[in-house]
């Protein structure tokens, strides 16, 4: 069964990345809904949330190169980011419902990355949630130069330590063979 859901996977995958149709689309996100109608209201907005920045910051420079070349269409526009919500959707649903671990354990090196990435962003969470608690726990009232001071000290914190996990990260992946 994994192996015919791991094709239907790629089938669809390809489908929506290759076809230039918005009809299609639209088709493929009406049959996703149907499939999964009491969970649209949840899995559209993880979707929408994942993808709002990225999405945002080419419709803006689309917008903008729109404004200074008269030639480019909007409707090109409407269809990218619809492409990108529809994948998106798809693949959020997918894995909604198929275990993303059994799906990927036919390959020992997939399986092994995704043990990695799963692991940190369990860990990247509970460093978010011990900061949000500790700032909480320290500061009475909202004062905004000690908040500014927490988003920096936050990102800051976030990266090193993003920069000392790759590093360690890419050691071990290498320890294993996996840049050779």
């Amino acid at each position: 069964m994994l192996k015919i859901l791991r094709v239907l996977f790629i089938i669809v995958l390809f489908a929506l990345l290759g076809v230039n149709s918005m009809f299609f689309l639209a088709a493929m996100l009406m049959l996703f809904f149907a499939i999964d109608f009491k969970s649209i209201k949840k899995l559209n907005r993880k979707v929408l949330s994942s993808i709002l920045l990225f999405n945002l910051a080419v419709t803006l420079a689309f917008i903008v190169m729109f404004l200074l070349k008269e030639g480019l269409s909007l409707w090109y526009l409407l269809y990218i980011n619809l492409k990108v919500y529809a994948i998106t959707y798809f693949v959020a649903l997918f894995f909604s419902k198929v275990d993303m671990v059994q799906f990927f354990a036919f390959s020992r090196d997939l399986s092994y990355l995704l043990t990695i990435t799963i692991s940190q962003i369990v860990s990247y969470k509970k460093s978010f949630n011990d900061l949000k608690m500790a700032f909480k726990a320290r500061v009475v009232k909202k004062v905004r130069e000690r908040e500014k001071g927490f988003v920096v000290r936050g990102f800051e914190f976030f990266f090193n330590k993003a920069m000392q996990d790759a590093k360690e990260r890419s050691l071990a992946m290498r320890a294993r063979g996996f840049f050779d």
